[in-house]
């Protein structure tokens, strides 16, 4: 599976929920994660477009690569997720440190978090249930996500689901960069 996504910058979070209600959208209650993310030991993940990280979301920890993207309309790409076991008494805290620490004994290396508020909502639209987030990012402000997941035979039809809920809201040019790409060109020098 694929993930294809297109993401805005915001400047009028509240206008943007009210239209998203308009046309159904399900929100649900926001959550604060931590994405941290890692650099491998020898590959370079920024050269080949990959991404190895860790997220903390309330009392759960998840581990997720992201392959190379895809295509040049929407940030697509294959991802692989799976879930870390929490150990009684242990906390996702906890366990975002000890899997810190593992991953890093095996030579990866802490690269930067990226620390949010998300508030998650379903859209139906054109037959399928889109994924809505509104994030607000620290150090980077407000944005709206759009997703689908889809196979390799579905890619056109999901970009084009996407761009007809960025239509209806008003979105402008979608921003291709992710969240840590955005971070790391503000904290570098001039």
């Amino acid at each position: 599976m694929f993930e294809v996504e297109l993401k805005y910058p915001l400047s009028d979070v509240a206008a943007t929920t009210a239209s998203l209600e308009r046309l159904s959208a399900r929100f649900r209650p926001a959550i604060e994660q931590t994405d941290r993310y890692f650099a491998h030991p020898s590959r370079d993940f920024a050269r080949v477009d990959e991404a190895l990280r860790l997220r903390r979301a309330g009392a759960t920890v998840v581990v997720t690569w992201k392959g190379p993207r895809l295509g040049a309309g929407a940030k697509t790409r294959r991802e692989i997720e799976l879930p870390v076991e929490i150990a009684a008494g242990q906390g996702a805290a906890a366990t975002l440190e000890r899997w810190t620490e593992l991953l890093e004994a095996l030579g990866f290396r802490a690269v930067r978090e990226v620390v949010k508020t998300r508030r998650p909502a379903r859209l139906p639209w054109q037959g399928a249930e889109v994924e809505v987030a509104i994030d607000t990012v620290a150090h980077l402000g407000d944005f709206l996500e759009l997703e689908l997941m889809a196979g390799e035979g579905q890619l056109p039809v999901a970009l084009s689901c996407l761009a007809s809920v960025a239509a209806e809201l008003g979105c402008g040019e979608p921003e291709r960069r992710s969240y840590l790409e955005l971070l790391l060109a503000v904290d570098r020098p001039r």
